[in-house]
């Protein structure tokens, strides 16, 4: 999640609500500025008993973040706490349960991200050698419970914590035990972000099925291949889902901000710290009608928090986020972006993949949805076809969109040897969480503790 830092000096008043259309606007960048932000996740764990370490404990999550300034990140606090770093591969930040997130700098193409990745999961790795820690790539805590889980010292997550339970049964879990990996890309123009946005949406079961790597609830198999995806299902239906109204006639930036504004408010941050304002309406607040704070008005920074609270499928801020997929290992953290930048950032590709959605109705892309996180690949499209099967099509469309980029290392590589990982999902049909469910069932006996040495980065 967003890690705030001070109010900058450009941070103006929202005057009307042409102030908040321009933080989409602003977004818009030409096809040679369009870049890739990719933002991966992983539990930290004891290595010696698997237990996930507090903040403050010798060698915990504190120890674990200022041992990392070594290699120039530079801390961020809250208060007197370290909460998140900053530097040339973009942040270090943490979740509400210690999990790690890396949100990268934005990169040109993919061989810089996977070179990136790669800086930060050894940095973290020699970094854990020396305190005891390890890292653990999946989609959700295998076997911990809620109560085992510590709670790290964010302003803005013990309001989020406290207002989950009110408005969702998994919301808890979606913050204290999940893990995933995200991309950021740019568009050109609102017709291009909405393009996007369209084929992204759509899109996004097949995404989730091909991540999908969280089958084990507090020790057992759950009954999903996707238990991280179907946790969205039950966490807050104001501000999660598949967004219908993006596939409507007229769908832009006027009818998104209308949406994020019918999404309740989490908090301010005035000063230095969080104000719990959750549930309140930013309608209300435009109006310096805010219950509890009469006559103040917001700042851009304010919407730009708000919009970070927000949690559909896809997500739209001066960029769009694509957010369907689980944790994973390191392989798969640059096998998602290279799949939706080779869907989106090529005319061709993007045309080829809309082509296989747009006749999709409201209720087929929702049925779709619905069923991914037990079925996966075997989920049935609105066309009557696997989704393994038109994942195969669609990783073709992918491959033909990073093969016309032709983004080439210093071997002459493009950038399509990255979506290897999905490649074999598909050839075998069995999802991470297929094969994982193959090993405990199998070799590991039902013994779960395995997935910590076979998981682990």
């Amino acid at each position: 999640m967003t890690t705030r830092t001070e109010t900058g000096k450009n941070d103006c008043l929202v005057e009307s609500r042409d102030d908040l259309l321009a933080t989409f606007a602003k977004g818009e960048k030409p096809r040679a500025l369009w870049s890739i932000g990719t933002e991966h996740e992983k539990f930290v764990f004891r290595c010696a008993d698997h237990r996930a370490p507090s903040y403050d404990e010798p060698g915990g999550i504190r120890d674990l973040l200022m041992a990392l300034t070594q290699y120039g990140w530079q801390p961020v606090y809250e208060g007197e706490n370290v909460i998140a770093l900053s530097g040339p591969d973009g942040a270090v930040s943490l979740e509400p349960a210690g999990q790690l997130e890396l949100s990268g700098a934005q990169r040109p193409h993919l061989h810089a991200t996977c070179a990136e990745t790669g800086r930060h999961l050894a940095q973290a790795k020699a970094v854990g050698e020396k305190l005891g820690l390890c890292y653990l790539g999946l989609g959700m805590w295998p076997d911990k419970t809620r109560e085992e889980l510590p709670r790290m010292p964010k302003g803005r997550y013990a309001i989020m914590l406290n207002y989950m339970p009110k408005v969702g049964s998994l919301g808890l879990d979606m913050m204290l035990r999940t893990c995933t990996i995200q991309v950021n890309l740019d568009y050109a123009s609102e017709a291009d972000m909405v393009r996007k946005f369209r084929v992204g949406l759509a899109l996004q079961p097949l995404a989730t099925a091909l991540f999908a790597n969280s089958p084990f609830t507090e020790g057992k198999p759950n009954g999903f291949l996707s238990f991280r995806s179907h946790i969205w299902s039950d966490t807050d239906p104001d501000r999660t889902g598949m967004l219908p109204f993006v596939f409507e006639d007229g769908f832009g930036y006027e009818r998104y901000l209308d949406f994020a504004l019918d999404v309740p408010m989490y908090f301010l941050y005035r000063d230095g710290r969080y104000i719990d304002v959750a549930g309140r309406s930013f309608r209300d607040f435009l109006e310096g009608k805010l219950p509890g704070l009469p006559g103040e008005k917001p700042r851009i920074s304010d919407f730009t928090d708000h919009l970070s609270t927000i949690f559909p499928e896809v997500r739209l801020k001066s960029f769009l986020e694509m957010r369907g997929a689980d944790g994973g290992p390191w392989s798969k953290i640059c096998a998602l972006p290279a799949l939706w930048v080779g869907l989106l950032y090529d005319d061709a590709a993007l045309g080829a993949a809309w082509d296989e959605v747009k006749h999709w109705s409201l209720d087929g892309r929702q049925k779709l949805r619905d069923a991914v996180p037990k079925l996966g690949l075997n989920a049935e499209t609105p066309d009557g076809e696997t989704l393994g099967e038109l994942g195969k099509r669609v990783l073709a469309i992918a491959e033909a969109g990073l093969q016309a980029r032709a983004q080439l290392n210093a071997s002459g590589d493009n950038e399509s040897g990255f979506l290897d990982p999905l490649r074999e999902v598909l050839a075998t049909g069995k999802t991470p969480a297929e094969r994982l469910l193959g090993r405990y069932y199998g070799s590991w006996a039902g013994d779960l503790s395995r997935i910590y040495a076979e998981e682990s980065y």
